[in-house]
């Protein structure tokens, strides 16, 4: 399963919106409501999803300054990707969020929406916070 996330402007430099997702102690103020028990260090995390249970996550790829992606790591219920594109739109960077998962049918309808809503938050708390 694919999904698209939303695509937002961040009002930073593209190295500056890197360095910043390179390190998942940022991210806790970037995650949905559903999130509890935030844990993390610079090259992981942990975390609660109602309905869904605990998820760790740690990097698969840094590419600077243009890609991140996270995959699950430990006891992850799912199976996913969690990308992250940078572009460099003059002064201003352009993210863009996408979730691959491989999931069962039945197990894709039920995580679709928490993973869409996970993706589209990140970006558009990105927009915010930085």
């Amino acid at each position: 399963m694919h999904i698209s996330g939303k695509s937002v402007v961040v009002n930073k430099n593209i190295n500056d919106v890197f360095n910043f997702l390179a390190d998942f102690n940022n991210f806790e103020n970037l995650m949905p409501d559903q999130v509890s028990e935030w844990q993390s260090d610079s090259d992981s995390c942990s975390f609660t999803v109602k309905g869904m249970g605990k998820v760790g996550m740690k990097y698969a790829k840094k590419e600077s300054p243009t890609y991140l992606e996270m995959v699950p790591y430990g006891k992850s219920p799912i199976s996913f990707a969690l990308k992250i594109t940078l572009a460099e739109e003059g002064t201003v960077t352009r993210a863009t969020g996408e979730v691959d998962a491989d999931l069962n049918p039945m197990l894709a309808m039920m995580a679709k929406r928490p993973l869409e809503n996970l993706i589209n938050e990140i970006t558009s708390k990105l927009a915010l916070t930085l």
